[in-house]
């Protein structure tokens, strides 16, 4: 528990270190970070699909978050220069084409290197099985790392950038709404997960998925989300002090918020969930060792990956 707790304090205090950096320097330093952080995370979801049988490539899983992140700031960059929201989606399709691209490209090598392929599928002990079978799950492993958790996890880049790119209701706001909004995308999964924990130490009761997660009970999982829509709610409350922040919760009310909120700490514990449901079929307790007392990065960021597009499609719908 001493492990999680100074490492729990040490992510806060590079976040708000982050938080400082963005709000009076540049917000590229979030974007490096979340690079940063999804090149471990994929990582180590390629080390959890090798138990599985999808062994992938593993070194273009860790450099593939850096490719999509230079796309994501390029799109972000011409939508802040135009105002014109189209970039961002032309971006997103970009990004999944980039996908199918190196996929393919990792596909045809498989097969040209036969020689390395067979070499491999004998040291594997695979028996009865092609080369471009083999090839095309290796390729299929590969492509799920890019998808999951770095294609998800970097529309946190998007939400860093939110003021930039056109949204219509944001115009001639005298804040950046991105400070606020990315706070409220980094909390509902901390709150979150850290009240799920407690409520579920201190009330107990049926467990909420015992063959995925035999720790995680009901009484967690709705104390989680109670917890996260009370103290982001005071948090908004909170911002709402300041005569600066007017404007913006006119566009964002706070029962539109809380609703946010409500659904969004679901989402995240589902996100925790389907990671458990890798983990169980890996046969592994933890991602990695990264994060003494949370495992590895995967599992401390696994309520953030359907998070990041949730939050951002949100504000797309009320600021548009």
């Amino acid at each position: 528990m001493k492990k999680r707790i100074f490492t729990s304090v040490g992510i806060v205090i590079t976040l708000a270190f982050l938080f400082v950096l963005k709000v009076y320097v540049s917000n590229y330093f979030f974007d490096a970070f979340f690079a940063c952080v999804a090149c471990f995370a994929a990582y180590e979801t390629s080390r959890i699909l090798n138990k599985i049988g999808f062994f992938g490539y593993q070194p273009l899983s860790v450099l593939f978050p850096a490719l999509l992140i230079g796309s994501n700031l390029i799109g972000l960059h011409y939508a802040s220069q135009t105002k014109d929201l189209y970039w961002i989606l032309w971006t997103i399709l970009i990004d999944l084409a980039l996908v199918v691209f190196v996929g393919l490209c990792a596909f045809l090598y498989g097969i040209f290197t036969r020689k390395a392929s067979l070499n491999e599928m004998k040291v594997r002990e695979i028996e009865n099985m092609s080369v471009v079978r083999f090839s095309f799950r290796k390729t299929l492993g590969t492509v799920i790392t890019f998808l999951y958790p770095t294609f998800l996890f970097l529309f946190m880049s998007f939400v860093n950038h939110i003021g930039e790119i056109g949204l219509t209701k944001f115009e001639g706001l005298e804040i950046d709404p991105s400070v606020f909004l990315l706070l409220t995308a980094l909390l509902i999964p901390m709150f979150t997960d850290t009240f799920a924990m407690l409520t579920g130490i201190v009330i107990g009761g049926k467990k909420l998925c015992p063959k995925i997660s035999p720790k995680k009970t009901i009484s967690g999982a709705v104390g989680g989300v109670l917890w996260a829509v009370l103290l982001t709610a005071c948090i908004y409350l909170v911002f709402g002090c300041a005569e600066s922040y007017q404007a913006l919760f006119n566009v964002l009310p706070i029962w539109v918020y809380i609703l946010m909120v409500f659904f969004g700490s679901m989402i995240s514990q589902a996100g925790d969930l389907f990671e458990s449901s890798l983990k169980r079929r890996a046969k592994m307790s933890d991602s990695g060792n990264l994060l003494p007392g949370h495992g590895g990065m995967l599992d401390r960021i696994d309520s953030y990956i359907f998070i990041a597009p949730y939050v951002f499609l949100v504000i797309l719908i009320v600021a548009v």
